[in-house]
Protein backbone atom coordinates (compact mmCIF):
# COMPACT_ATOMS: atom_id res chain seq x y z
CA UNK A 1 0.00 0.00 0.00
CA UNK A 2 1.54 3.44 -0.93
CA UNK A 3 1.75 6.67 0.78
CA UNK A 4 -1.23 8.15 -1.11
CA UNK A 5 -3.71 5.01 -0.68
CA UNK A 6 -2.97 4.99 3.16
CA UNK A 7 -3.56 8.86 3.24
CA UNK A 8 -6.88 8.51 1.63
CA UNK A 9 -8.23 5.53 3.46
CA UNK A 10 -7.37 6.60 6.76
CA UNK A 11 -6.30 10.05 7.57
CA UNK A 12 -8.85 12.10 4.95
CA UNK A 13 -12.14 10.21 6.13
CA UNK A 14 -11.17 11.14 9.81
CA UNK A 15 -10.49 14.47 8.92
CA UNK A 16 -13.43 15.00 6.73
CA UNK A 17 -16.09 13.95 9.52
CA UNK A 18 -14.52 16.24 12.43
CA UNK A 19 -15.11 19.21 9.67
CA UNK A 20 -18.77 19.16 8.46
CA UNK A 21 -18.01 23.03 6.94
CA UNK A 22 -14.87 22.75 5.61
CA UNK A 23 -13.43 23.71 1.84
CA UNK A 24 -15.98 24.88 -0.68
CA UNK A 25 -16.29 23.29 -3.83
CA UNK A 26 -14.28 25.78 -5.67
CA UNK A 27 -11.71 28.49 -4.76
CA UNK A 28 -11.78 32.04 -6.67
CA UNK A 29 -8.09 33.93 -6.29
CA UNK A 30 -8.56 37.25 -5.81
CA UNK A 31 -4.82 39.33 -6.69
CA UNK A 32 -5.80 42.06 -3.90
CA UNK A 33 -6.43 39.29 -1.19
CA UNK A 34 -9.03 36.86 0.33
CA UNK A 35 -11.65 39.28 2.56
CA UNK A 36 -11.65 37.67 5.82
CA UNK A 37 -15.48 36.49 5.39
CA UNK A 38 -17.24 35.81 2.10
CA UNK A 39 -20.37 33.70 1.98
CA UNK A 40 -22.10 32.40 -1.61
CA UNK A 41 -25.33 31.50 -1.69
CA UNK A 42 -25.75 28.47 -4.54
CA UNK A 43 -29.13 28.03 -6.32
CA UNK A 44 -30.29 25.42 -3.95
CA UNK A 45 -29.99 27.66 -1.28
CA UNK A 46 -26.71 25.82 0.37
CA UNK A 47 -24.24 28.26 1.32
CA UNK A 48 -20.53 28.04 0.78
CA UNK A 49 -17.83 30.16 2.86
CA UNK A 50 -14.29 31.94 1.79
CA UNK A 51 -11.09 29.97 2.45
CA UNK A 52 -10.02 32.30 5.00
CA UNK A 53 -12.81 31.16 7.49
CA UNK A 54 -13.08 26.92 5.81
CA UNK A 55 -8.96 27.24 7.13
CA UNK A 56 -10.29 28.65 10.82
CA UNK A 57 -12.98 25.92 11.06
CA UNK A 58 -10.35 23.14 9.99
CA UNK A 59 -7.70 24.13 12.38
CA UNK A 60 -10.74 24.15 14.77
CA UNK A 61 -11.56 21.01 14.95
CA UNK A 62 -8.14 19.07 14.06
CA UNK A 63 -8.35 19.40 17.85
CA UNK A 64 -10.55 16.73 17.98
CA UNK A 65 -9.04 14.41 15.75
CA UNK A 66 -7.78 12.92 19.02
CA UNK A 67 -11.03 12.58 21.06
CA UNK A 68 -12.34 11.26 17.51
CA UNK A 69 -10.14 8.51 17.19
CA UNK A 70 -10.46 7.52 20.95
CA UNK A 71 -14.64 7.46 21.47
CA UNK A 72 -15.56 6.50 17.75
CA UNK A 73 -12.97 4.02 16.73
CA UNK A 74 -12.02 0.53 18.79
CA UNK A 75 -9.01 2.70 19.90
CA UNK A 76 -10.41 2.84 23.43
CA UNK A 77 -11.02 -1.40 23.75
CA UNK A 78 -7.10 -2.03 22.61
CA UNK A 79 -5.72 0.30 24.58
CA UNK A 80 -6.81 -0.69 28.00
CA UNK A 81 -6.84 -4.56 27.11
CA UNK A 82 -3.25 -3.51 26.70
CA UNK A 83 -2.84 -1.81 30.01
CA UNK A 84 -4.48 -4.19 31.84
CA UNK A 85 -2.28 -7.04 30.11
CA UNK A 86 1.08 -5.16 31.16
CA UNK A 87 -0.08 -4.73 34.72
CA UNK A 88 -1.25 -8.03 34.73
CA UNK A 89 2.28 -9.21 34.16
CA UNK A 90 3.95 -7.11 36.73
CA UNK A 91 5.60 -4.85 34.17
CA UNK A 92 5.20 -1.06 34.83
CA UNK A 93 6.93 0.03 31.61
CA UNK A 94 7.74 -2.53 29.50
CA UNK A 95 6.22 -2.33 26.89
CA UNK A 96 6.76 1.59 27.02
CA UNK A 97 3.26 3.99 26.48
CA UNK A 98 4.86 4.98 23.12
CA UNK A 99 4.67 1.47 21.63
CA UNK A 100 1.57 0.75 23.33
CA UNK A 101 -0.20 3.55 21.99
CA UNK A 102 1.48 3.32 18.62
CA UNK A 103 0.61 -0.59 18.16
CA UNK A 104 -3.30 0.37 19.57
CA UNK A 105 -3.45 3.05 16.45
CA UNK A 106 -2.10 0.68 14.03
CA UNK A 107 -4.41 -1.97 15.26
CA UNK A 108 -7.10 0.43 15.34
CA UNK A 109 -6.51 1.03 11.67
CA UNK A 110 -6.64 -2.58 10.82
CA UNK A 111 -9.97 -3.32 12.46
CA UNK A 112 -11.66 0.25 11.13
CA UNK A 113 -10.31 -0.86 7.71
CA UNK A 114 -13.23 -1.74 6.32
CA UNK A 115 -15.13 1.53 7.74
CA UNK A 116 -12.87 3.47 6.52
CA UNK A 117 -12.94 2.19 3.13
CA UNK A 118 -16.84 2.67 3.12
CA UNK A 119 -16.09 6.75 3.89
CA UNK A 120 -13.58 6.95 1.25
CA UNK A 121 -16.18 5.97 -1.38
CA UNK A 122 -19.00 7.07 -0.53
CA UNK A 123 -18.07 10.79 0.68
CA UNK A 124 -14.13 11.24 0.63
CA UNK A 125 -13.75 10.70 -3.46
CA UNK A 126 -16.92 12.30 -4.34
CA UNK A 127 -16.19 15.46 -2.18
CA UNK A 128 -13.01 15.32 -4.12
CA UNK A 129 -14.34 15.13 -7.25
CA UNK A 130 -16.71 18.19 -6.56
CA UNK A 131 -19.43 16.03 -6.92
CA UNK A 132 -21.06 16.38 -3.14
CA UNK A 133 -21.20 19.83 -0.79
CA UNK A 134 -19.05 19.54 2.14
CA UNK A 135 -22.24 19.40 4.34
CA UNK A 136 -23.38 16.14 2.45
CA UNK A 137 -20.14 14.71 2.55
CA UNK A 138 -20.07 14.33 5.77
CA UNK A 139 -23.97 13.24 6.43
CA UNK A 140 -22.63 10.76 4.59
CA UNK A 141 -18.92 10.00 6.04
CA UNK A 142 -21.08 9.73 9.34
CA UNK A 143 -23.64 6.97 7.90
CA UNK A 144 -20.27 4.22 8.23
CA UNK A 145 -19.26 5.26 11.51
CA UNK A 146 -23.26 5.00 12.97
CA UNK A 147 -23.09 1.48 11.75
CA UNK A 148 -20.26 0.21 13.30
CA UNK A 149 -21.06 2.16 16.47
CA UNK A 150 -24.11 0.32 16.85
CA UNK A 151 -22.69 -2.79 16.03
CA UNK A 152 -21.21 -2.80 19.29
CA UNK A 153 -23.17 -0.78 21.48
CA UNK A 154 -25.17 -2.67 24.17
CA UNK A 155 -29.08 -1.94 24.05
CA UNK A 156 -28.77 -1.84 27.75
CA UNK A 157 -26.57 1.19 27.31
CA UNK A 158 -28.38 2.71 25.02
CA UNK A 159 -31.48 2.44 26.95
CA UNK A 160 -29.63 4.18 29.88
CA UNK A 161 -29.01 6.85 27.73
CA UNK A 162 -31.93 7.44 26.69
CA UNK A 163 -33.88 7.35 29.31
CA UNK A 164 -31.38 10.12 31.21
CA UNK A 165 -31.94 12.04 28.10
CA UNK A 166 -35.92 11.72 27.95
CA UNK A 167 -35.91 10.38 24.43
CA UNK A 168 -37.44 6.93 25.39
CA UNK A 169 -39.31 6.86 22.51
CA UNK A 170 -36.78 5.94 19.50
CA UNK A 171 -37.99 3.25 17.88
CA UNK A 172 -35.94 3.35 14.90
CA UNK A 173 -31.81 3.23 15.44
CA UNK A 174 -31.31 5.57 12.55
CA UNK A 175 -33.14 8.07 14.67
CA UNK A 176 -30.33 7.68 17.47
CA UNK A 177 -28.74 11.76 17.99
CA UNK A 178 -25.23 11.27 17.70
CA UNK A 179 -25.11 12.69 21.52
CA UNK A 180 -27.00 9.67 23.27
CA UNK A 181 -24.79 7.07 20.76
CA UNK A 182 -21.45 8.29 21.33
CA UNK A 183 -21.56 8.19 25.37
CA UNK A 184 -22.99 4.88 25.01
CA UNK A 185 -21.06 3.30 22.53
CA UNK A 186 -17.71 4.11 25.07
CA UNK A 187 -19.78 3.01 27.77
CA UNK A 188 -20.05 -0.06 25.93
CA UNK A 189 -16.06 -0.16 24.61
CA UNK A 190 -15.30 0.14 28.50
CA UNK A 191 -17.69 -2.84 29.71
CA UNK A 192 -15.97 -4.85 27.52
CA UNK A 193 -12.68 -3.99 27.28
CA UNK A 194 -12.66 -4.56 31.40
CA UNK A 195 -14.15 -8.24 30.65
CA UNK A 196 -11.26 -9.32 28.38
CA UNK A 197 -8.71 -7.82 30.75
CA UNK A 198 -10.52 -9.75 33.83
CA UNK A 199 -9.75 -12.72 31.55
CA UNK A 200 -6.43 -12.09 30.72
CA UNK A 201 -5.70 -11.49 34.23
CA UNK A 202 -6.94 -14.97 35.66
CA UNK A 203 -3.91 -16.94 34.89
CA UNK A 204 -1.30 -14.40 35.87
CA UNK A 205 -2.90 -13.68 38.82
CA UNK A 206 -2.76 -17.92 39.47
CA UNK A 207 0.73 -17.60 39.30
CA UNK A 208 1.08 -14.80 41.95
CA UNK A 209 -0.86 -17.05 44.52
CA UNK A 210 1.34 -20.58 43.78
CA UNK A 211 4.43 -18.90 44.13
CA UNK A 212 3.27 -16.86 47.18
CA UNK A 213 2.20 -19.99 48.85
CA UNK A 214 5.17 -21.71 48.02
CA UNK A 215 7.43 -19.19 49.87
CA UNK A 216 5.17 -18.79 52.99
CA UNK A 217 5.71 -22.86 53.01
CA UNK A 218 9.73 -22.36 52.86
CA UNK A 219 9.22 -19.69 55.57
CA UNK A 220 10.86 -16.86 52.68
CA UNK A 221 7.95 -14.04 54.22
CA UNK A 222 10.90 -11.76 53.08
CA UNK A 223 10.74 -12.71 49.86
CA UNK A 224 8.58 -10.58 47.38
CA UNK A 225 6.37 -12.95 45.26
CA UNK A 226 6.30 -10.41 42.34
CA UNK A 227 9.93 -11.09 41.71
CA UNK A 228 9.75 -14.43 41.80
CA UNK A 229 6.50 -14.95 39.88
CA UNK A 230 7.63 -12.22 37.18
CA UNK A 231 9.58 -14.96 35.05
CA UNK A 232 7.09 -17.18 35.07
CA UNK A 233 4.51 -15.01 33.95
CA UNK A 234 7.05 -14.02 31.09
CA UNK A 235 7.63 -17.51 30.40
CA UNK A 236 4.35 -18.43 29.68
CA UNK A 237 3.28 -15.55 27.78
CA UNK A 238 5.81 -16.09 25.30
CA UNK A 239 5.20 -20.09 25.69
CA UNK A 240 1.39 -19.50 24.59
CA UNK A 241 2.39 -16.72 22.05
CA UNK A 242 0.33 -14.43 23.61
CA UNK A 243 0.76 -11.22 21.91
CA UNK A 244 -0.71 -12.96 18.55
CA UNK A 245 -3.05 -14.27 20.74
CA UNK A 246 -4.40 -11.29 22.54
CA UNK A 247 -4.21 -9.47 19.37
CA UNK A 248 -6.42 -11.98 17.48
CA UNK A 249 -9.01 -11.94 19.84
CA UNK A 250 -9.19 -8.07 19.89
CA UNK A 251 -9.38 -7.97 16.51
CA UNK A 252 -12.02 -11.08 15.96
CA UNK A 253 -14.00 -9.64 18.89
CA UNK A 254 -15.04 -7.03 16.08
CA UNK A 255 -15.78 -9.76 13.74
CA UNK A 256 -12.64 -8.58 11.61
Amino acid sequence: MNENKFSARFIAPIILLATTLFASSAFAADPVGVPALTVTTNPDGSQNYSVTIQILFLMTVLTLLPALLMMMTSFTRIIIVFAILRQALGLQQTPSNQILLGLSLFLTFFIMSPVFDKVNETAVQPYMNAELQPLEAAQKAIVPFRAFMLAQTREDDLHLFMRISGNEKIDNPDDLPFTILAPAFVTSELKTAFQIGFMLFIPFLVIDLVVASVLMAMGMLMMSPIIISLPFKIMLFVLVDGWAMVIGSLAASYGV
